[in-house]
């Protein structure tokens, strides 16, 4: 199959292009710098020069495709209503080109928030005004003869090269001379591992139904007291508990993240799709190290 990949130079869809690649499929992946360009390359597939804002040439892409993998998102929270606007724009576009075909389109979603303190699961649908729409916006597709599948990652998506939440964290660790953590540090943090999740794009790409929703999640939840406390370990600072309120001095925009309670189950996911987390959980992969060399380089 012949695969268009936005985001194919990013943490996850570098991932997922390297899965597709390893399995037979001819991979285009859309780059906007000559940097992510090079790296599409040299993993062995094509490259179309574009941004997410260049609706034309997203639906060159598409038409040019026997199946599309949505991945790429402009990770602002400075401007974060821009980017999801951008990312709607972007995915009626691809639909535009899609309508009808029932060709495959994989929508990048995520878990965080949709179901504060309790375990989420692939039945419960994302609110109509969650702050990023990509599921709800993906799943119109369906009633255009799209068969598009929603790909939800959970909070953290680790790995090597992980320049998300957790690189966050142990940078103001680092700073800061202490690895905290919100209160009693009870709430959880669902993750999955990039090259699990790699794998569980292409089996959607493969076989999902129109209309699927599926979590890449490898851990439930970590509680975050856990990350906090492997944090202290890596980087031999106390680890301490601050109150809540006092969690965006400390820990910046990251502040009311770090203190949501977000589970998420796989179940239905591992047991649809014969899908299962091979890769080390968040705890083991800190443990490695890895994450503490890149952050003292960096």
């Amino acid at each position: 199959m012949k695969v268009f990949v936005t985001g194919a130079s990013g943490f996850v869809g570098s991932a997922v292009v390297a899965e597709l690649l390893a399995n037979g499929h001819q991979v285009v992946g859309l780059a906007r710098s000559d940097a992510s360009a090079e790296k599409i390359l040299s993993a062995g597939a094509d490259v179309l020069r574009g941004s997410l804002e260049d609706l034309e040439v997203l639906q060159h892409g598409v038409k040019e495709a026997d199946g599309v993998i949505h991945c790429g998102f402009i990770h602002d929270f400075s401007n974060y209503v821009h980017a999801a606007e951008v990312d709607k724009q972007a995915i009626e576009a691809m639909g535009d080109i899609l309508a009808g075909t029932n060709r495959p389109l994989v929508v990048t979603a995520g878990t965080a928030g949709l179901a504060p303190s309790r375990l989420l699961t692939e039945e419960d649908a994302s609110p109509a005004t969650a702050g990023r729409l990509s599921e709800v916006v993906g799943l119109k597709q369906a009633e255009r003869g799209v068969r598009v599948s929603i790909m939800r990652l959970p909070p953290s998506v680790h790995g090597e090269g992980d320049y998300g939440f957790v690189p966050v964290l142990i940078k103001i660790a680092r700073e800061k001379g202490i690895s905290a953590y919100p209160g009693e540090g009870l709430n959880r943090w669902a993750s999955g591992h990039r090259l699990d999740a790699a794998r569980l794009y292409r089996l959607a790409l493969e076989n999902a139904e129109a209309g699927t929703r599926l979590h890449a999640v490898g851990d439930e939840g970590v509680p975050v007291r856990e990350i906090a406390e492997v944090i202290g370990r890596q980087l031999n600072v106390p680890v301490t508990s601050i109150p809540a309120e006092q969690a965006n001095e400390h820990f910046g925009f990251l502040g009311g993240f770090f203190g949501l309670d977000m589970p998420a189950s796989s179940a239905l996911t591992q047991q649809r799709f014969g899908w299962h987390p091979e890769q080390p959980g968040l705890i083991a992969d800190l443990e490695q190290g890895h994450y503490f060399k890149v952050a003292t380089e960096s």
